[in-house]
């Protein structure tokens, strides 16, 4: 072979190697703004700690899936508690909402088994209906399993948006802040910290590219949009699982492709360093 095709096909080899990882280093640096701070556990210390997941519909929980993942792998405990059975999602079929409703809480069993949750509370209030509740109501029912969980750590949804402007998400974000912080100076009030779910600036900008939820449902003054993020989590190791919770919500296919778009288009383990971690807003 002649020095200049010989020098062609390394050069073409070397590019064939690197393509992967140029295309993750491109990746990364679409989704990630560099000035947010990686966090190694929501936990501080090393003693185990009890975190309560309070979510109003089955398949919110894979929002967090990767970080509730190693924080039991760390030693802790986890419980989520979910206000409805999810019977006025977007299944894309023609089922009932008592069908849907059955549907959507055994694959959340499914889910939350993956995920290795402590306990799960599947509860039975009406999905997109929680307005209907009234803000009140949703405040007395967070502090109810707030007092029954005890536990050092909140996660919830934010309270600006709901993560995309679902009214449910953010509802319950509001009780739980608001409950948070009217309580959390009491000695009887037993959690410390609250962690809201939320995007880095760049995964706001693609999603409103690319999802038809935020398009339909994100304020169009982005001031008035997600809080933030305090710091991220890597959850990287743990993706393969966060694919398995995805596939358990079977009925909800299409809306989570919103979440981790062409996440069956790129293999795991490219896409795994792209979508890497999971951020959160602190309540201060």
């Amino acid at each position: 072979m002649k020095k200049p095709i010989l020098w062609a096909a390394i050069i073409l080899l070397l590019l064939g190697f690197a393509a992967p990882f140029l295309l993750i280093w491109f990746g990364k640096n679409q989704l990630h703004d560099s000035d947010i701070p990686q966090k190694a556990s929501l936990v501080s210390d090393q003693s185990p700690k009890r975190v309560l997941a309070f979510f109003p519909h089955p398949d919110d929980e894979v929002t967090v899936s990767g970080t509730l993942m190693k924080l039991l792998d760390q030693g802790n405990e986890v419980y989520l508690v979910t206000l409805t059975k999810g019977e006025a999602g977007n299944s894309g079929e023609d089922y009932t909402k008592e069908e849907l409703a059955k549907l959507r809480a055994a694959e959340l069993q499914v889910a939350a088994s993956t995920i290795g949750v402590t306990k799960l509370e599947l509860l039975d209030y009406p999905d997109s209906g929680l307005q209907g509740i009234g803000l009140d109501s949703l405040k007395r029912i967070a502090s109810f399993w707030i007092s029954q969980i005890d536990p050092d750590i909140l996660i919830s949804y934010d309270s600006k948006v709901g993560l995309y402007g679902h009214p449910d998400h953010r509802l319950s974000g509001i009780a739980v802040e608001e409950v948070f912080l009217e309580n959390r100076a009491e000695s009887s009030f037993s959690p410390k910290h609250l962690f809201q779910v939320t995007l880095s600036p760049k995964q706001i900008g693609i999603a409103l590219q690319l999802s038809e939820g935020f398009q339909k449902n994100y304020p169009k003054d982005l001031n008035q949009g997600l809080p933030k993020p305090s710091f991220y989590i890597l959850t990287q190791p743990y993706f393969e699982r966060v694919l398995l919770v995805m596939e358990a919500h079977k009925t909800q296919q299409k809306v989570l492709k919103d979440l981790m778009p062409y996440h069956d288009k790129i293999p795991a383990w490219i896409y795994s360093r792209i979508f890497d971690r999971e951020y959160f807003h602190e309540v201060k």
